[in-house]
Protein backbone atom coordinates (compact mmCIF):
# COMPACT_ATOMS: atom_id res chain seq x y z
CA UNK A 1 0.00 0.00 0.00
CA UNK A 2 1.20 3.67 -1.18
CA UNK A 3 0.48 6.99 1.17
CA UNK A 4 1.16 10.27 -0.38
CA UNK A 5 2.78 12.93 1.50
CA UNK A 6 2.92 16.35 0.96
CA UNK A 7 5.42 18.47 -0.54
CA UNK A 8 6.10 21.99 -0.45
CA UNK A 9 6.38 22.12 -4.12
CA UNK A 10 4.17 21.87 -6.87
CA UNK A 11 6.05 19.32 -9.12
CA UNK A 12 7.13 16.78 -6.48
CA UNK A 13 6.01 13.76 -5.17
CA UNK A 14 6.42 12.10 -1.81
CA UNK A 15 5.25 8.46 -1.62
CA UNK A 16 5.50 6.27 1.59
CA UNK A 17 5.15 2.74 1.02
CA UNK A 18 3.74 1.17 3.82
CA UNK A 19 4.21 -2.93 4.08
CA UNK A 20 4.05 -4.23 0.39
CA UNK A 21 4.39 -2.56 -3.21
CA UNK A 22 0.99 -4.17 -5.62
CA UNK A 23 -0.01 -3.73 -9.25
CA UNK A 24 -2.67 -1.41 -7.90
CA UNK A 25 -0.03 0.85 -6.29
CA UNK A 26 2.38 0.90 -8.96
CA UNK A 27 -0.55 2.53 -11.32
CA UNK A 28 -1.60 4.73 -8.72
CA UNK A 29 2.27 6.14 -8.94
CA UNK A 30 2.24 6.75 -12.23
CA UNK A 31 -1.49 8.70 -12.02
CA UNK A 32 -0.07 11.05 -9.62
CA UNK A 33 3.17 11.15 -12.16
CA UNK A 34 0.56 11.78 -14.97
CA UNK A 35 -1.08 14.25 -13.58
CA UNK A 36 2.31 16.47 -12.50
CA UNK A 37 2.91 15.91 -16.46
CA UNK A 38 -0.04 17.41 -17.67
CA UNK A 39 -0.44 20.52 -15.09
CA UNK A 40 2.68 21.23 -17.38
CA UNK A 41 5.87 20.65 -15.65
CA UNK A 42 8.45 19.27 -17.63
CA UNK A 43 9.84 17.40 -14.90
CA UNK A 44 8.51 15.83 -11.75
CA UNK A 45 11.12 15.23 -8.63
CA UNK A 46 10.03 12.28 -6.56
CA UNK A 47 10.79 10.82 -2.47
CA UNK A 48 9.90 7.09 -1.85
CA UNK A 49 10.23 6.52 1.86
CA UNK A 50 10.22 2.30 1.99
CA UNK A 51 11.28 2.36 5.49
CA UNK A 52 8.26 -0.11 6.25
CA UNK A 53 7.74 -1.56 3.23
CA UNK A 54 8.14 -5.77 3.18
CA UNK A 55 9.56 -7.33 0.30
CA UNK A 56 7.68 -10.57 1.10
CA UNK A 57 4.23 -8.36 1.07
CA UNK A 58 5.70 -7.02 -2.48
CA UNK A 59 4.64 -7.88 -6.12
CA UNK A 60 7.62 -8.52 -8.27
CA UNK A 61 5.53 -7.86 -11.02
CA UNK A 62 4.77 -4.62 -9.69
CA UNK A 63 8.26 -4.32 -8.99
CA UNK A 64 9.48 -5.11 -12.75
CA UNK A 65 6.33 -2.67 -14.59
CA UNK A 66 7.68 0.22 -12.31
CA UNK A 67 11.29 -0.64 -13.47
CA UNK A 68 10.16 -0.52 -17.28
CA UNK A 69 7.74 2.54 -16.84
CA UNK A 70 10.60 4.47 -15.31
CA UNK A 71 13.46 3.81 -17.52
CA UNK A 72 10.84 4.77 -20.91
CA UNK A 73 10.05 7.94 -18.89
CA UNK A 74 13.15 9.17 -17.24
CA UNK A 75 13.47 12.18 -19.06
CA UNK A 76 10.54 13.57 -17.43
CA UNK A 77 12.05 12.45 -13.91
CA UNK A 78 13.98 15.35 -11.71
CA UNK A 79 15.83 14.72 -8.35
CA UNK A 80 14.69 11.29 -7.01
CA UNK A 81 15.36 10.58 -3.17
CA UNK A 82 15.18 7.51 -1.32
CA UNK A 83 14.12 7.68 2.35
CA UNK A 84 14.83 4.02 4.23
CA UNK A 85 16.69 2.39 6.41
CA UNK A 86 18.76 -0.31 4.89
CA UNK A 87 22.25 -0.37 4.15
CA UNK A 88 22.05 -2.31 0.84
CA UNK A 89 19.67 0.19 -0.93
CA UNK A 90 22.35 2.85 0.75
CA UNK A 91 24.74 0.93 -1.42
CA UNK A 92 23.19 0.87 -4.21
CA UNK A 93 21.78 4.22 -4.78
CA UNK A 94 25.59 5.85 -5.49
CA UNK A 95 25.77 2.94 -8.42
CA UNK A 96 21.85 3.55 -9.62
CA UNK A 97 23.21 7.23 -9.73
CA UNK A 98 25.71 6.72 -12.25
CA UNK A 99 24.15 5.93 -14.68
CA UNK A 100 21.19 8.19 -13.83
CA UNK A 101 23.49 11.30 -14.24
CA UNK A 102 24.86 9.80 -17.22
CA UNK A 103 21.49 9.51 -18.82
CA UNK A 104 19.97 12.46 -17.30
CA UNK A 105 21.81 15.56 -16.87
CA UNK A 106 21.68 17.69 -14.10
CA UNK A 107 19.47 14.93 -12.19
CA UNK A 108 20.46 13.26 -9.49
CA UNK A 109 19.03 10.46 -6.82
CA UNK A 110 20.34 10.45 -3.58
CA UNK A 111 19.67 8.03 -0.61
CA UNK A 112 18.21 9.27 2.69
CA UNK A 113 18.06 7.25 6.15
CA UNK A 114 14.56 7.59 7.41
CA UNK A 115 15.81 10.17 10.36
CA UNK A 116 17.13 12.74 7.17
CA UNK A 117 13.59 13.06 6.36
CA UNK A 118 13.06 16.46 6.17
CA UNK A 119 16.79 16.75 4.19
CA UNK A 120 14.89 14.26 1.66
CA UNK A 121 11.95 16.69 1.66
CA UNK A 122 14.53 19.77 0.92
CA UNK A 123 16.18 18.06 -1.92
CA UNK A 124 13.40 17.09 -4.43
CA UNK A 125 11.97 20.95 -3.24
CA UNK A 126 15.24 22.78 -3.66
CA UNK A 127 15.99 21.71 -6.86
CA UNK A 128 12.20 22.02 -7.99
CA UNK A 129 12.05 22.46 -11.93
CA UNK A 130 9.16 24.50 -12.86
Amino acid sequence: MIEQLETSTKNSIAIEVIDGFTETDEKLCQKFFQEKLDQGFKQVNVLIKLDEMKISHSSIKAFMEDTIWVLRHYKKLGHLAIVAHSKILKALVPIDNLFFERASKGRKERYFDVIQMDEAMEFIDDNATY
